[in-house]
């Protein structure tokens, strides 16, 4: 008896058909239409700190990048939640909880850049000129190499 593959299918008829993954792809559309909502109500500025997390028995939860964001949605809870309630879909909206959580990946965190001007790495360079160490005079002329000339 000999082994018969199964035909490849396309993963967006797997998405549809497939029970499990038809149930996480519905769940996944329907916070992503949520999400659109919120952000229809949020400041342009919070749309990009405040994401949904879940929703449901009334209680919205939100996924807010830090305190700050969090301190500032608080404050506006009260007209948002009546705004949202405005929505069919959070008719039944009785909280909004939010929850601080920072991203995973730093966006700006790919590696130290140091920046000097041309009259600090002239500086460091005469000084390094003077020092009789071997292994701090390398380090200070490493130093004085990142300096950017003028434009």
């Amino acid at each position: 008896m000999a082994f018969r593959p199964l035909t490849a299918r396309a993963p967006a008829v797997l998405l549809r058909e497939a029970k499990p993954l038809k149930a996480i792809f519905g769940h996944a559309q329907r916070l992503g239409h949520l999400q659109r909502l919120l952000e229809s109500q949020l400041q342009p500025a919070a749309r990009e700190h405040c994401h949904v997390a879940s929703w449901r028995e009334g209680s919205l939860l939100l996924i807010v990048t830090d305190g700050h964001w969090a301190t500032r949605l608080r404050y506006q809870q009260k007209r948002l939640q009546r705004q949202l309630q405005m929505f069919d879909e959070f008719a039944s909206l009785t909280r909004i909880l939010f929850k601080v959580q920072p991203p995973t990946v730093q966006q700006g965190a790919a590696g130290h850049t140091i920046s000097l001007s041309t009259d600090a790495g002239a500086t460091i360079q005469a000084t390094a000129e003077g020092i009789s160490d071997p292994n701090l005079r390398a380090a200070l002329e490493r130093l004085a190499a990142h300096a950017k000339p003028k434009d």
